[in-house]
């Protein structure tokens, strides 16, 4: 019987949040039961306010984030679909088709809100650089220098050196984009230059490897990191035949004299 009746006040109470107007729509606001919190989102009288303040909670399931993406008064507010996009509980399905209707840099702030799924935020980092062609070239210096790794990688593939250096000063920007960088047939010379001589990335051990690989780098760069890689590691990329021939004979040389010093 007790079942029963609570029963009947969850109900009673969805109905309720369902039709409520005007101030009577604030009771619900703190609610924890997921059949009223749905019921409400649904409520055709939920106006930005309501909807921003519901929103606020982090813990609304996913089931009544997707009913506040679906609401009338999301189609028509930039506000709460930029919301709905950085909740966390919302899914791929309430998220995704919201993508298209955000400004630039929202779309950053998404691929770097805490919380948000990594499905979601790979979408916002692929709308963001299918816009980068079109962009004016100090929105794209800015978006290098503020984007997210991946959005600051895609966009050293440019001949433009401000730009590339923008991209290699992103604090998001890590050695396994570089690296992928740097594998490409297309990446630019002077990407590969720039990063040669850059103080961080030119420091670090795969990196330099990396370079020591790649025929647009420097043959003065490449004899400066010989020194201080494994002479195994030299072995390996003499072995690589796409290695350029003056390359590989630099490195063998280096390695033959630093053999006889060991000995």
């Amino acid at each position: 019987m007790a079942d029963s009746r609570s029963r009947d006040e969850l109900v009673e109470r969805a109905e309720r949040a369902a039709a409520a107007s005007g101030p009577q729509i604030q009771q619900f606001f703190k609610e924890t039961a997921k059949e009223v919190l749905v019921a409400l989102a649904r409520n055709p009288h939920l106006q930005e306010r309501d909807l921003l303040r519901l929103l606020e909670r982090k813990d609304l399931p996913r089931e009544v984030v997707g009913e506040l993406a679906a609401h009338t008064e999301t189609a028509r507010n930039y506000t709460v679909k930029l919301a709905i996009v950085r909740h966390p509980k919302a899914s791929r399905l309430a998220s995704l088709p919201l993508l298209k209707f955000l400004f630039l840099f929202d779309l950053v702030r998404v691929s770097q809100t805490p919380g948000v799924p990594a499905d979601v935020k790979l979408a916002a980092e692929e709308t963001i650089l299918k816009k980068v062609e079109t962009l004016p070239r100090g929105e794209k210096i800015t978006l290098a220098r503020r984007g997210s790794g991946r959005v600051a990688a895609g966009l050293l593939f440019s001949e433009d050196p401000e730009l590339v250096k923008a991209g290699l000063d992103n604090p998001f920007l890590t050695e396994a984009h570089l690296l992928k960088v740097l594998s490409m047939a297309t990446v630019p010379r002077v990407v590969v230059e720039t990063v040669a001589q850059h103080e961080k990335w030119s420091s670090r051990y795969v990196l330099r490897l990396a370079l020591v690989r790649n025929p647009l780098t420097p043959i003065a760069r490449v004899l400066a990191f010989l020194p201080d890689l494994a002479v195994n590691d030299l072995r390996d990329i003499c072995a690589d035949r796409h290695m350029p021939e003056q390359v590989r004979i630099y490195v063998l040389a280096h390695c033959a004299e630093r053999l006889k010093t060991k000995n």
